[in-house]
């Protein structure tokens, strides 16, 4: 007589029928769903025998955020045991936008600045809302301004050509100038860090200013260009001297800030017309 092939539970013969085997018994479909299917983590039903799944069915199977079934698709499990798809692991882990903060996913163009980052079409100017995506902006505070707006609303306007002065530039007696803009009247070149004169409202190299402008000394007839030797000038009726030609004609003594006679259109110390 052959031995008994029955389920461990109910003693139903399983001879010619389906059956499970758990932990060395053997029971068959109707007690394993009863006392041994896990029960599913979603729906809190048991799990049937035919499952591949031990822990959901496989309709129960979903990601937690786009219930996109998960059955042979990449998971992840995440807090309070919930799953969810690769997508939408990605976009919940991803940085958000500054501007739409919607998730930034790998691949997505963006914009970074100082830890902060914009989806390329969402970095727009705080006054016009162009897109300025990777082109060159200025940041004020917490707005951000294209090139053309932050010269309208921000940069100094050149005292010459009255335009903005984006970059460089230079300050004359408290104005702002382009450094291209502030040249020499007459050779136009640009004077920014050399020495120039200035002239009713206009500037001379030291060149120009000794050929065109400046006065000729009276005693050596050179410019008068109040640069290096001779700062200082004496004026005496319609004629100039460096100070250091202003001298007597007999004994050459220098007359600067001192006594001094004119006899016959000629410049004298005080003591030197008694002898003539």
């Amino acid at each position: 007589m052959s031995e008994r092939f029955d389920c461990h539970y109910c003693r139903d013969p399983l001879q010619g029928k389906k059956y499970v085997q758990k932990e060395g018994r053997h029971c068959c479909v109707k007690c394993f769903d009863k006392f041994c299917a896990n029960t599913c983590i979603e729906c809190k039903k048991p799990i049937g025998a035919d499952s591949k799944n031990r822990y959901w069915h496989d309709s129960c199977f979903r990601c937690f955020k786009c219930y996109t079934s998960l059955v042979n698709e990449p998971f992840m499990l995440r807090e309070n045991n919930k799953v969810w798809c690769s997508n939408c692991t990605a976009a919940e882990d991803a940085p958000r936008c500054k501007g739409c903060f919607k998730p930034i996913i790998a691949g997505d163009q963006n914009v970074e600045y100082k830890k902060m980052v914009w989806h390329k079409d969402c970095f727009t100017c705080s006054q016009c809302k162009q897109v300025i995506g990777s082109g060159s902006f200025f940041p004020k505070g917490d707005d951000f301004y294209c090139v053309s707006c932050h010269e309208h609303k921000f940069a100094k306007t050149c005292a010459k050509c009255k335009n903005p002065i984006t970059s460089g530039g230079l300050t004359y007696q408290e104005q702002p100038w382009h450094s291209e803009c502030f040249i020499c009247s007459n050779c136009k070149k640009q004077l920014g860090g050399k020495r120039f004169t200035a002239v009713e409202d206009q500037f001379y190299c030291v060149e120009c200013y000794k050929e065109c402008v400046a006065k000729k000394c009276a005693g050596c007839k050179n410019p008068i260009t109040g640069f290096g030797r001779g700062t200082s000038v004496v004026n005496y009726e319609d004629e100039s001297w460096h100070d250091y030609c202003f001298k007597c004609t007999k004994c050459a003594r220098g007359l600067a800030n001192k006594r001094f006679v004119c006899h016959n259109g000629k410049i004298y110390c005080a003591e030197c017309p008694k002898r003539l």
